[in-house]
């Protein structure tokens, strides 16, 4: 499927020429879901494109990015935590957290049994209902218990529960001001929530001003309602995969990570060709 197939209801023509920023999802866009490694084709596509002088960022719910990403698709700034942390290479730009008010009011939940994970700069503290085995992301980044999570500099947190719905609901009436994510398709068991600011739309809007593209010049491509933002700030928006909610959004789309190669090499294409041939 060529670039010219995956076209979305909502028509805008794309930014054409240089310069250029494509921001990046990274689970079910850049990458598989839960997956660890860009595939070859875009990997291919990215280098064409960084050598035409395209800037690529990566701005995503996790909170550290797999190594074998940073290092094939080379991004020229990194927002994790849902785009509360913003890295320019080794460089911090942006860290927000949790005031102790919000955190308590985010931690005030009646979900029984629920898991919980509180991020930090420094590791993840969890809290695992009896009996409930960590998954091994959590073994593999060492995690320690709830109780031993500090009161101050927490980034993101995340609930895992199938009434997460109804704390999100709290949450947004008590208080709107922070960022809530999940708790709907496709993430119906799973809520994130963030401090206020700490989205991937601001985190775009960022990263273009940090590397002098203007707005319009910016390209997003996701696949999840914490998306959203990112698409709506983008001048341009490319959906991943078939989410009902974010066709909306969207200006075109690819079927998913492992057709989004064919996407950015088409891109490629056009750039290389002279302005006017």
């Amino acid at each position: 499927m060529t670039a010219r197939d995956q076209t979305a209801p909502s028509a805008r023509p794309f930014p054409p020429g240089l310069p250029l920023l494509l921001a990046f999802d990274l689970d079910g866009t850049l990458i598989p879901e839960q997956g660890r490694e860009v595939p070859a084709a875009t990997v291919e596509a990215l280098a064409r494109l960084h050598a035409l002088g395209v800037k690529v960022a990566i701005i995503t719910g996790r909170d550290t990015v797999p190594p074998h990403v940073l290092q094939t698709a080379r991004p020229d700034a990194v927002a994790t935590n849902n785009g509360g942390r913003i890295h320019f290479g080794e460089e911090l730009h942006t860290e927000t957290r949790f005031s102790a008010a919000d955190l308590e009011a985010v931690l005030a939940h009646e979900l029984e049994d629920a898991r919980l994970v509180l991020f930090t700069e420094g590791g993840l503290f969890v809290d695992l209902p009896d009996g409930t085995q960590p998954e091994a992301w959590m073994v593999a980044r060492g995690y320690q218990s709830l109780a031993h999570a500090p009161q101050e500099g927490i980034q993101k947190v995340g609930f895992y529960h199938p009434d997460v719905a109804g704390h999100a609901a709290r949450l947004r009436e008590s208080h709107p001001h922070l960022v809530l994510t999940g708790a709907q398709e496709p993430y119906t068991h799973f809520l994130t929530v963030t401090p206020a600011g700490a989205h991937k739309g601001a985190a775009l809007a960022l990263i273009a001003e940090g590397l002098g593209i203007a707005p319009e010049r910016t390209v997003a491509f996701g696949d999840s309602d914490n998306d959203v933002a990112m698409l709506e700030v983008a001048g341009y928006a490319v959906q991943s995969g078939t989410l009902p909610l974010l066709a909306e959004h969207a200006h075109a789309r690819v079927a998913g990570p492992e057709a989004l190669g064919a996407y950015l090499h088409a891109l490629a294409d056009r750039l290389t060709v002279p302005a006017g041939g």
